[in-house]
């Protein structure tokens, strides 16, 4: 086997010359293929605890009727109009290529609400779609699902409904 020494290998021109520094490292094998990120769906026993995990009463509500009341709604860090971080900036151009009527929620706005949302969802980062008032998922899971054609299903599905 190897040592790191040996697979990385640093050459250069010399001290005069304009060529930058070069670094190549050789592949012993190719890293194995990430499986593809799998959907949580929180069941209603899921939904149960995270509601009874000490979260606020009104809190809860809120973001019930926030989900329920829109068919997309994307918690997410900042707004449509001017996302504040680059995976809530691809959720929003995702359901923007789809055409499909949406709302956002600016986490950022509020701490409690954002604090919140990891304990009603059970996902731990943003951005967070919901689609029919169910989690749907993050980035990563938006991503994978618009490419298989399953977000234009799903979208079909809550905006016919």
């Amino acid at each position: 086997m190897a040592t790191m020494q040996q697979n990385l290998r640093v050459s250069a021109a010399g001290p005069r010359s304009s060529v930058p520094l070069a670094l190549s490292i050789r592949r012993q094998h190719a890293a194995p293929a990430c499986p593809a990120p799998q959907r949580f769906v929180p069941d209603r026993r899921t939904r149960v605890r995270a509601a009874s995990g000490g979260m606020n009463p009104e809190l809860k509500t809120t973001i019930d009727e926030l989900v329920n009341a829109n068919r997309v709604v994307v918690f997410m860090k900042g707004t449509r109009q001017f996302p504040q971080c680059g995976f809530s900036n691809t959720v929003v151009q995702i359901l923007n290529q789809m055409e499909s009527p949406y709302e956002t929620v600016n986490i950022l706005a509020d701490d409690r609400l954002r604090s919140g949302m990891k304990e009603y969802s059970q996902w731990p980062t943003f951005p967070q779609v919901y689609i029919n008032g169910e989690f749907f998922g993050g980035c990563d899971i938006m991503i994978e699902a618009f490419k298989s054609g399953e977000l234009k299903e799903q979208l079909e599905v809550a905006l016919n409904a």
